[in-house]
């Protein structure tokens, strides 16, 4: 298929998967065991894939946490206006008696940890949309529900990393935002890594714990389940492949910025985990990066690796230095055989040949 048709079929085909993946051919590397749900399979049982379009194979997966529960626009429309203490109150009853979220009644009167309040004192109680959330709601579908972009949502209420709402929280909703029909949503939905990195876990319980990462690809974390974050930040990040450099990071001759580099490499070659981690994300839900795993690291930082032909590990999963997370391809956008390669720190691409060993 010439690289023009291919790029229109892959963008068809996504929107009309819309995460939904049928079976596909077992296209995958022997040396990686058989991913499961519930008991092992018995020995000898071959390793299941699944077709995730534009040639893109990987192991069986839930669908992605934001697919897992739906969001209602439901939004509650808090007037500016001012609150006085009372004997007994807290700043999470204030929240409650007001409509207003809590955090953004601590920001717009400079409350400090563990926020504090007294009795007689003036709360300053800042209008707006709260949207309440519910068990299992992720940050991409709560934006989805409201036609508006994520990373306005991130920062018009301050979320830091971890970026895990928790159950119950309010969270402001800008003000130009408006509910849309389901087809609505899903004709204007874009998934970037912005918004898997900041809102691709669902909420918690207060006091929940994240669940810990698993070791093997055999074992397939649910979509509710909220994985822990890496606590130890990496020294130097090792290349994924071994390859030319065909793309650098930033701005192109064309005007077209990258926020990775492009690694040139065989059709099929080992992609390697740049260091440890744990994976955030793997699938084809990126526009033209085809075939993609996403790692988190500790640090507030995440690597990137698009292009694959074959997806070898599962979300939740934790890897090591070297390990082998896919195989190259040219899906998605791609024109050759490459690697998509991407270092994040917290929000923020930054030059990978700055953080690599000089070769």
């Amino acid at each position: 298929m010439q690289p023009v048709t291919k790029r229109i079929a892959a963008l068809s085909l996504a929107a009309a998967l819309a995460g939904c993946i049928p079976p596909g051919p077992d296209r995958m590397d022997p040396g990686v065991p058989p991913p499961q749900r519930g008991p092992l399979a018995a020995p000898g049982t071959p390793p299941a894939t699944e077709s995730k379009g534009d040639g893109v194979t990987a192991l069986p997966s839930p669908p992605p946490a934001w697919e897992a529960r739906r969001v209602v626009a439901s939004a509650r429309t808090v007037a500016n206006g001012s609150y006085v203490v009372r004997p007994g109150d807290t700043l999470r009853g204030v929240a409650n008696t007001t409509g207003a979220g809590s955090e953004a009644i601590a920001r717009a009167n400079n409350l400090p940890p563990p926020f504090t309040i007294r009795v007689g004192q003036r709360l300053t109680i800042p209008g707006g949309r709260y949207h309440g959330v519910r068990e299992g709601e992720t940050g991409i579908a709560i934006a989805r529900a409201y036609g508006v972009d994520w990373s306005r949502i991130v920062t018009a209420n301050a979320l830091a990393e971890p970026y895990i709402l928790r159950t119950g929280q309010r969270i402001l909703i800008p003000g130009d935002a408006a509910p849309r029909s389901a087809a609505e949503r899903a004709a204007a939905f874009r998934l970037d890594i912005d918004d898997i990195l900041t809102g691709g876990e669902p909420a918690i319980e207060a006091g929940e714990r994240p669940v810990r990462p698993v070791t093997s690809p055999r074992r397939v974390l649910p979509s509710t389940a909220v994985v822990a974050a890496p606590s130890i930040t990496p020294g130097a990040f090792a290349w994924p492949v071994d390859g030319r450099v065909l793309k650098r990071f930033g701005a192109g001759d064309s005007g077209e910025r990258t926020n990775g580099i492009k690694i040139g490499v065989p059709l099929d070659t080992p992609v390697t985990a740049a260091a440890d981690g744990t994976v955030a994300y793997v699938g084809t839900g990126v526009p033209g990066l085809g075939g993609v795993v996403i790692i988190r690291h500790g640090g507030n930082l995440a690597t990137v690796y698009g292009h694959a032909s074959q997806l070898l590990v599962q979300r939740g999963q934790a890897v090591k230095r070297g390990q082998k997370i896919a195989l190259s391809g040219d899906s998605g956008y791609a024109d050759r055989p490459q690697v998509h390669f991407e270092i994040r720190n917290g929000r923020t691409p930054v030059d990978p040949l700055a953080r690599l060993p000089r070769r």
